[in-house]
């Protein structure tokens, strides 16, 4: 269980690592004009180091509670996915709003 839960961290760290220093523009940034995208990248990977402490929370929840046998491989794959989804549209109006204030 220890080992799955220092796993999930890692992984989720190094997912997040990796956005953040992505030296591309990041896909939300794209759509802005390109005198604006370098702005927008860093307000962008700023927002992922803000969410980071609570998508990492969320994941090792996530794994605990799969541990517990309270949620089945399916339920967590799919509770994953749909916070995953709410968590980045929330940061893209957050990112939208920021860019707005610019």
């Amino acid at each position: 269980m220890i080992v799955r839960l220092i796993l999930s961290a890692i992984l989720l760290g190094s997912a997040l690592t990796a956005v953040a220093s992505a030296k591309a523009v990041d896909p939300p940034c794209d759509k802005y004009p390109p005198a604006k995208q370098q702005r927008c990248t860093e307000i962008w990977q700023a927002l992922n180091r803000e969410d980071g402490p609570t998508i990492a929370q969320f994941g090792l929840d996530q794994q605990k509670r799969r541990d517990e046998g309270k949620i089945n491989a399916q339920q967590h794959l799919a509770e994953n996915m749909t916070f995953i989804k709410q968590s980045t549209e929330k940061r893209l109006e957050r990112l939208k709003e920021r860019m707005a204030r610019e």
